[in-house]
């Protein structure tokens, strides 16, 4: 599902595709930015967005075998909730 699927799947519970747009970028649109301030954002029983941050290292390039230095980064993670872990693992069999 890309992002326009998802706005049409929210328009069909809402009723217009306008709000059901606004709201999905609204709600997106908050998460980046408060996942850059490095805050969390923790959606109880979906999940938790967060920064997580990546000392620099060395590594290897694949294609020449020379060693090369990788910069220290930050990058978001996503940590599936209870509820959408269960969902997704589906009925637990006996």
């Amino acid at each position: 599902m890309n992002k326009r699927e998802l706005v049409d799947a929210v328009a069909e519970r809402v009723g217009s595709k306008k709000i059901a747009g606004e709201a999905v970028d609204a709600i997106l649109d908050t998460i980046q930015d408060t996942v850059a301030k490095g805050e969390k954002v923790a959606i109880t029983g979906f999940g938790s967005f967060e920064k997580a941050d990546r000392p620099a290292r060395e590594a290897r390039n694949p294609a020449t075998g020379a060693t090369i230095k990788v910069p220290a980064t930050s990058v978001p993670k996503f940590k599936a909730g209870a509820d959408f872990k269960g969902q997704v693992a589906g009925p637990k069999k006996k």
